[in-house]
């Protein structure tokens, strides 16, 4: 087996026998087909590669796997050039929202078959698997999620009465509105928290932008996506979040770490952040899904993660298919959602993270997951993200559907290809 990590500006090989210096590699070199996987940076640890290498090469003897860990820096110009040389790797990890603009290039294989004959693609979280799917056919295969939840100071909590987490949005107001007294803030939530707002426009039946007749439109000004900025509107004012910045300017959990923030939205991983600021809130912090407008259900999250593909021209076929199969499988899912405190792929995979309480309310929002809108172009949004201002205009004052009908155009004009 071989493990490589790929530099941004220059590729060292660092294989697993450099550990005990440069002797021969096990099974390299005996007839075994060699099947090279790219992987992400920090998308899984060092000893779960080794694991699932020696385990499926074990179990698969006629496969040398060859990974190689990528950087994030440049990787979609990486892969997009991978893919037009026909010299591209035979199993490849991308951002699940990436796998549009990677299936507009014609150099993906469709794995719809595999996928509902063998792979139970039933199951999946929707916000893995519905980028993977371009009409109609599977190209991503979800291999990992995280989403936002509530992170909450429990003694700020307690201090205000409340023994348990909301359960839908009139509770969530209520607890927020009587923990926003005195110094504290009953959530800190920035202004330009698109994701969030997202999560908002979906649960009211609304959307970013949607595909008409093979066209593309922004659609903020819709009712429902209206409906969604208004709720955003009423649950910021509860805190002193920034109207005008995201929630990485200032660092929220900075702001939370101080102790005056009763709850802010982020990843549980952000809990890391925050005890690194203040050891002493290391056992003050609880977790719940984001509220949904009825207890019926959690609140719809933008699901980020990774979804797996194969480049069509690949010498590998079956071979980088038995790769996906068991990366995307019930022992190895498993084994990387303890390991890394990810959602598995699966909503039925859920229970295997119950001990874990900030992975537990992840992926209980997860299954009501979504992803951004799936056109090619949605990077081009992203980057210029004409979403913030919109909300920025909202808070301040100006008027929703105008503001809405503004952004919703920049969005229609970006999209279009």
């Amino acid at each position: 087996m071989r493990i490589h990590r790929a530099l941004a500006c220059s590729v060292a090989f660092v294989s697993v026998c450099a550990l005990s210096g440069c002797g021969a590699i096990p099974g390299f070199g005996d007839g075994a087909d060699k099947v090279t996987v790219w992987l992400m940076k920090d998308s899984a640890s060092d000893d779960f590669v080794k694991r699932f290498v020696q385990g499926f090469e074990k179990e698969h003897k006629d496969v040398e796997l060859d990974v190689r860990i990528q950087e994030w820096t440049g990787i979609g110009e990486k892969i997009t050039a991978a893919l037009k040389s026909g010299d591209a790797p035979d199993v490849i990890e991308v951002g699940n929202t990436q796998v549009p603009q990677y299936a507009a290039s014609g150099g993906l294989l469709d794995m719809t078959l595999e996928s509902l004959r063998d792979w139970g693609s039933d199951a999946w979280l929707p916000g893995l698997a519905q980028p993977g799917n371009v009409d109609g056919m599977q190209y991503g295969i979800p291999w990992y999620a995280a989403n936002r939840v509530v992170i909450y100071n429990k003694d700020l909590f307690g201090a205000a009465g409340i023994t348990r987490p909301p359960k839908n949005r009139a509770e969530w107001l209520a607890d927020t509105a009587k923990l926003n007294s005195g110094s504290a803030q009953g959530i800190y939530l920035a202004g330009q928290d698109w994701y969030t707002l997202a999560g908002f426009v979906w649960d009211e039946g609304g959307e970013l932008a949607q595909e008409d007749t093979g066209d593309w439109k922004g659609t903020l000004d819709s009712p429902a996506a209206l409906r969604g900025m208004q709720f955003y509107k009423q649950l910021q004012a509860l805190g002193r979040g920034p109207r005008n910045a995201d929630e990485a300017t200032p660092p929220q959990a900075d702001v939370f770490a101080k102790g005056k923030v009763a709850q802010m939205i982020a990843v549980p991983g952000a809990a890391k952040a925050i005890q690194k600021a203040n050891p002493r809130l290391a056992d003050k912090l609880g977790y719940f899904p984001i509220p949904g407008p009825t207890d019926a259900r959690p609140g719809a999250v933008f699901t980020g993660g990774s979804d797996l593909i194969i480049p069509r021209k690949t010498a590998h076929r079956a071979e980088a298919v038995q790769v996906v199969a068991a990366l995307t499988g019930e022992k190895w899912q498993t084994d990387l959602a303890t390991t890394m405190n990810y959602v598995p792929n699966k909503s039925t995979l859920a229970h295997t993270v119950e001990g874990q309480a900030g992975t537990a309310a992840m992926a209980r929002g997860a299954a009501q997951g979504r992803a951004t809108p799936n056109s090619p172009q949605w990077a081009a949004v992203e980057a210029e993200n004409p979403i913030k201002p919109y909300m920025t205009a909202v808070l301040e004052g100006a008027d929703p559907k105008q503001a809405a009908k503004t952004a919703s155009d920049r969005i229609t004009t970006l999209l279009f290809p």
